[in-house]
């Protein structure tokens, strides 16, 4: 949803988030093992104090650069305090401190992920978020015995700068000249042989393993703690969801659980793995908020399929689609994944780990039976099936009537003086909502007028809600989740007169934005190729943006999925290489920190192309836009385009008129129709 981060950022797609796993239950032994205590810190903030036996097999212990790891139980519930009053800033830093003391680290790490690698987390899972006030979907804090810093990327400077305190928080600008990285910031800041401490669970265990050997060459040490310090502070934290399931059926999702699971099956072999632990259930979820996903593992081995969830939701329409999906589920409890993992690891069987799987179920496989690997089931969701496509396709129809009336009902009551960011959020949240297979929003919708358009992923709230008027840029960058698709676009209007300089940067925006939608590639070209294409007329005139220029999309999943990633780092991860029946965002921007934000985005599919070489038989792709809203012509400087790019602006809008008019007309909606026909009318060719 608007500026992608341009970085790997999983999230549970479908049912369940791949992962991979293995640790005892806080407090409980396995019959087959002994135990061993490990030392309890003298906790101040609890009612009371105990020790915790852990079974050995599930202590977790990887030495990197001298740091020594030590497990946890996963998904149980600190101790909970009887004073649920709501801390001050000082005293949540100074309780962390203390416990830091407690464990002898001089350092702490907060990540802004949950245990699943999600970027959008639960209101449980916020713990960045409850110790620096930064809403924000992407970062890191540490703290140390005297500072403390929030490291973000430039989708977030601004945001970053209204929200934390400056009194207790300093600022890490990521990606501006001069601002530290964490490691450089880290070895400043540390006594010799000092000691850093992270959530095992929170952190990838690539990461773990890279800043562990950087610390280690100058003598420090990265532990994983067997405790969140967050948790045992955060004396009023919201309880983890487990909301109803949705099953899916095969109108939507075009491939039978059976049928991947077979299709997983067959990688196992090919890898020599006994089992995976991924999500493909053709279930959705509510457990996080915009996002149609739960909290659940799947353990699929070439016999058998485990699901880790919450029993409770598990009634008979579930039971009844299982059967329905021609496959056969062993349902037991989240927080019995480990034990489940277990039964797999005894026995010298071989596992296959994503990448992106956090450091304490990493560290949980032995080495000689873990096969790490990029997400396999990451790559199989990006290629959309025949169904899935078709549904995307659908909803972006239905998705752009409602736009279409919004902006509409915009330009017809901005001058009552009653319209404000929230409020026209609101209202295209409505328009939306009488749409069919209609489910949810995909993501809070960054409604932003003038100087909050600057800010790339605002969030307006009451405190900094701006009247819309016609004095001003307004963009509106938002998306909703249907049945059939997921969608996620922006536009940007000015209801008034813009300035020649607005005008230049929203229409060299746009040609960036015409160039990657109009290009013509090789298979498995590089997402790099495409974001240059996206600058390259901001950058003929010294202009940027600080945001990738695509993410991929979910079918009725997440809004942020990759692969595909349309960014300048070649060696990012989920930079897989393009393929046909990808979906990606297509959205360059330039933002003027005061002043306005500008940013286009459409979905876009990757389909066939008919070149007269085919790049030697490797096959030619090219885009098709999903997206059917106009873009305003207003804010565009002709003198900048060339003929080709109007020609193809003019063709995009007579498709948008021929497929979305239709549905305005039958929702009976003739002003609409009418206000679409003037937007989308042909741009001459003097």
């Amino acid at each position: 949803a608007g500026a992608c981060p341009g970085k790997q950022k999983g999230g549970l797609v479908g049912s369940v988030r791949i992962i991979d796993l293995k640790i005892a239950d806080n407090g409980e032994t396995s019959p087959s093992t002994g135990t061993i205590d490990l030392e309890q810190p003298r906790w101040r903030t609890m009612r009371h104090s105990k020790r915790y036996l852990v079974g050995l097999s599930a202590l977790l212990v990887l030495v990197v650069g001298g740091g020594v790891a030590l497990g946890r139980a996963l998904n149980k519930d600190d101790d909970l305090m009887e004073d649920t009053t709501p801390k001050s800033m000082d005293v949540i830093l100074t309780e962390i401190r203390s416990l830091m003391q407690d464990y002898s680290i001089e350092a702490y790490i907060i990540p802004s992920v949950d245990a699943h690698n999600s970027e959008y987390i639960s209101l449980h899972d916020r713990r960045y978020q409850y110790v620096t006030n930064f809403t924000g979907s992407a970062g890191t804090a540490i703290i140390t015995l005297g500072k403390a810093a929030l490291w973000t990327d430039s989708r977030y400077h601004l945001q970053a700068e209204s929200e934390i305190d400056p009194a207790y928080w300093t600022l890490m600008k990521e990606g501006v000249p001069g601002v530290p990285t964490r490691d450089e910031w880290l070895l400043a800041n540390l006594s010799p042989g000092a000691q850093i401490g992270t959530d095992p669970f929170l952190i990838a265990s690539t990461e773990y393993e890279r800043l562990g050997a950087v610390l280690a060459q100058r003598g420090y040490r990265l532990i994983a703690l067997e405790r969140n310090l967050v948790d045992i502070v955060w004396n009023n934290r919201p309880p983890q969801t487990a909301e109803e399931l949705r099953p899916l059926g095969l109108a939507y999702t075009g491939q039978r659980a059976s049928e991947k699971v077979q299709a997983l099956r067959v990688i196992l072999q090919e890898n020599g793995a006994n089992a995976i632990v991924i999500r493909l259930l053709n279930l959705r979820g509510s457990d996080i908020r915009y996002n149609p996903v739960f909290f659940a593992y799947l353990i699929v081995s070439h016999g058998n399929l485990h699901l880790f969830t919450n029993p409770d939701r598990i009634n008979d329409t579930i039971r009844g689609h299982f059967e329905t999906e021609g496959i056969t589920v062993d349902v037991r409890d989240y927080r019995d994944i480990l034990a489940g993992v277990e039964e797999y690891v005894r026995g010298g069987n071989r596992m296959i780990v994503s990448t992106a799987c956090n450091q304490a179920l990493y560290a949980a496989i032995p080495a000689d039976q873990r096969i790490q690997q990029y997400s396999v089931v990451a790559k199989m969701k990006a290629v959309k099936n025949a169904v899935e496509a078709s549904g995307m396709r659908r909803a972006h129809v239905r998705d752009g009537a409602a736009v279409v009336r919004y902006l509409h009902w915009l330009e017809q009551n901005v001058d009552g003086g009653n319209v404000t960011e929230l409020s026209g959020a609101a209202m295209l949240h409505e328009f939306r909502r009488q749409q069919d297979m209609f489910v949810d929003l995909s993501f809070g919708a960054i409604s932003a007028f003038g100087p909050n358009g600057a800010i790339v992923h605002y969030s307006p709230s009451e405190e900094t809600d701006l009247p819309i008027t016609r004095d001003g840029i307004y963009l509106i960058d938002s998306g909703g989740q249907y049945l059939d698709g997921t969608t996620d676009v922006t536009r940007s209007v000015h209801l008034g007169e813009p300035t020649a300089f607005q005008r230049e940067c929203f229409t060299r925006v746009l040609k960036g934005f015409l160039s990657l939608a109009s290009a013509v590639f090789p298979v498995r070209a590089s997402g790099t190729v495409f974001d240059v294409l996206a600058r390259k007329a901001l950058w003929d005139v010294g202009l940027d943006y600080g945001h990738g220029t695509g993410h991929g999309i979910g079918s009725f999943l997440g809004v942020h999925e990759y692969p595909p990633s349309f960014v300048s780092n070649s060696a990012s991860p989920s930079n897989q290489g393009v393929v046909e029946n990808m979906f990606s965002s297509n959205e360059p921007g330039y933002y003027e920190p005061g002043q306005f934000g500008v940013r286009i985005e459409d979905i876009v599919q990757v389909v066939k192309a008919t070149v007269p070489y085919d790049f030697n038989g490797r096959g030619a792709l090219t885009f098709y836009s999903n997206t059917l809203v106009p873009i305003q012509q207003k804010l565009i400087d002709r003198a900048l385009l060339s003929a080709g790019e109007i020609a193809q602006l003019n063709a995009y809008h007579r498709r948008v008129l021929e497929e979305v008019g239709p549905l305005l007309m039958q929702q009976d909606d003739q002003d609409a129709f009418q206000w679409l026909t003037e937007a989308t009318k042909e741009i001459v060719v003097s």
